[in-house]
């Protein structure tokens, strides 16, 4: 197999772009709200910085191509302003977490300044514990070994933006799945399907 590296923010950025294709940016978010008006449950809530959101938007469309659905709030939920910590806010969160049947935090340069970020990825592990850290690299050279507590987690990869897979964290709560116990990376697709019981 060929070497695996992270994914990079130039990728990113270019799906997120082929995928507007000649349409604004008004004009998707407006679609995309209409759609997520109807949506009561999500494969993967992406937990991210608001200063990444042309990267969320390529991960979103990545999850998309695997056939899976990714909630993303300033999609789905406009009127939620993440610049004030209210109760208002985490109880729409949370209810979003529940709906999802794994979280993904990405991470980038820009992760360390979020306010809800941390407090979502405790949230959601504690209570269901399918977690995944996708690394947002600045360069195809970048490596990923975990910074603090997220070295705790399985992290995605990738061959090429459409083949991502997972590697295995530090915890015994990894969930990589059933793989054999040498095994230390999967398809993050088969991954998803396995911890949140996502059906091909």
């Amino acid at each position: 197999m060929q070497n695996v590296t992270l994914i990079t923010e130039a990728q990113l950025k270019k799906i997120a772009s082929d995928s507007r294709g000649l349409r604004t940016a008004a004009t998707i978010l407006k679609e995309e709200t209409a759609s997520a008006a109807t949506k009561s449950s999500f494969d993967a809530f992406l937990s991210h910085s608001f200063a990444d959101a042309e990267i969320v938007l390529g991960v979103k469309r990545l999850f998309e191509k695997m056939g899976m659905s990714a909630y993303v709030d300033w999609i789905e939920d406009q009127h939620l302003d993440r610049s004030k910590v209210t109760a208002d806010t985490a109880d729409l969160l949370r209810t979003r977490m529940k709906q999802s049947k794994s979280l993904v935090y990405v991470h980038s340069n820009n992760s360390p300044a979020s306010k809800w970020m941390p407090w979502e990825l405790g949230y959601f592990d504690a209570s269901k514990g399918a977690v995944a850290v996708l690394p947002v690299a600045k360069s195809d050279s970048e490596t990923f070994s975990g910074q603090e507590f997220l070295g705790l987690y399985p992290y995605i990869d990738s061959l090429s933006p459409s083949m991502l897979f997972i590697n295995k964290g530090k915890a015994p709560r990894s969930r990589l799945g059933k793989v054999d116990a040498t095994t230390t990376i999967r398809s993050a697709k088969s991954w998803l399907q396995d911890v949140a019981g996502v059906r091909s």
